[in-house]
């Protein structure tokens, strides 16, 4: 989970368009594991696939993704923080095991601040407001008016406590000054499923998890949290279009090592990473979907961390969010 800020959106432009440095020497010489700490099928499981494909036919190696799930991440994260700093065992993930889970979960098998080296941003995803088409609002001015008409009686689903959905519900309320219910769900396909049903009233979803639904109809979209429209979904508005100029929010996903892998293996897993994503074949197909594509190199994911503790802790501490 990341704002999405002007400045990261032109960073990752200008890596994406930059040549290619690789750093010198014989990382790999032989295969490699990334470690995805959630289930397959995810958007991150699909980054991590696509990167590796391209990887190893570039370099040489097979670059096989492993998924090691349970603790929101944290099992797999933690597989990577204790592994040798080699170059070989790497981690692609979002950014709750590497910035917020320390907030949410009572004790972790990791130290989130040291354990790992940030290698790069593999992509951000924006969030879009939905509602359920059975609801009478065609705006955001009208849900957010709903929802202090009858306070606490509007339901928002999420993918659980503390995933980058409630996050988002969160940051939303404090800038629209509402109390609306949460309601988790075990990820965010059951919570999508509810809202198309009209079970609840909205949710405030990832642009590629939701928006074959708001092609399709099944959903209504009334503004992205982003601060120009998405050429994907042109006819929506931005939130800040729409009435709440405060709540600018996505979900960023990145690839880690264990700390202390050299600088020399962490470039060249960045380079590799930059070099994928500007294939046609992978960044083409991911960006159609809403994917903003990162290769922002080792320096700026890590900064991107470092942003994502400082904006969501006082979130996290306030809300009293905890870990199911």
């Amino acid at each position: 989970m990341t704002i999405l800020t002007r400045r990261l959106a032109l960073g990752a432009a200008t890596a994406l368009a930059a040549p290619a440095v690789r750093a010198q020497g014989a990382w790999p010489n032989k295969p490699v594991r990334i470690v995805v700490p959630f289930p397959p099928g995810g958007l991150v499981d699909l980054l991590a696939r696509s990167v590796a494909q391209s990887m190893a036919a570039r370099l040489g190696q097979p670059f096989v993704v492993d998924n090691r799930t349970g603790a929101g991440g944290n099992i797999g994260a933690d597989i990577v923080a204790k592994a040798a700093p080699d170059g070989y065992t790497l981690l692609a993930s979002s950014m709750g095991p590497l910035a917020v889970n320390q907030f949410i979960y009572p004790s972790m098998p990791y130290d989130t601040n040291t354990a790992f080296s940030p290698v790069t941003l593999l992509a951000t995803t924006p969030k879009v407001v939905c509602v359920a088409t059975s609801r009478p609002w065609q705006n955001l001015g009208a849900l957010v008016a709903a929802a202090k008409d009858k306070p606490g009686q509007l339901t928002a689903g999420s993918a659980g406590a503390g995933s980058s959905l409630h996050l988002a519900l969160e940051l939303f309320k404090g800038a629209t000054g509402t109390d609306i219910q949460h309601v988790p769900y075990r990820g965010a396909a059951p919570a999508v499923t509810d809202l198309v049903s009209g079970n609840i009233d909205m949710v405030i979803d990832n642009v590629p998890n939701i928006i074959p639904q708001i092609r399709g109809k099944g959903v209504r979209a009334l503004a992205v949290a982003t601060e120009k429209r998405l050429p994907q979904l042109p006819d929506v508005p931005t939130t800040a279009e729409a009435g709440v100029p405060g709540f600018l929010f996505g979900t960023a996903f990145g690839m880690a090592a264990p700390a202390g892998t050299p600088d020399a293996i962490i470039a060249a897993a960045a380079d590799a990473v930059a070099e994928a994503l500007r294939d046609p074949a992978i960044g083409g197909r991911l960006a159609e979907q809403g994917t903003i594509l990162g290769g922002t190199g080792p320096q700026a994911f890590a900064a991107l961390v470092e942003n994502e503790k400082r904006t969501l802790e006082p979130v996290i501490r306030r809300a009293n969010i905890r870990a199911d």
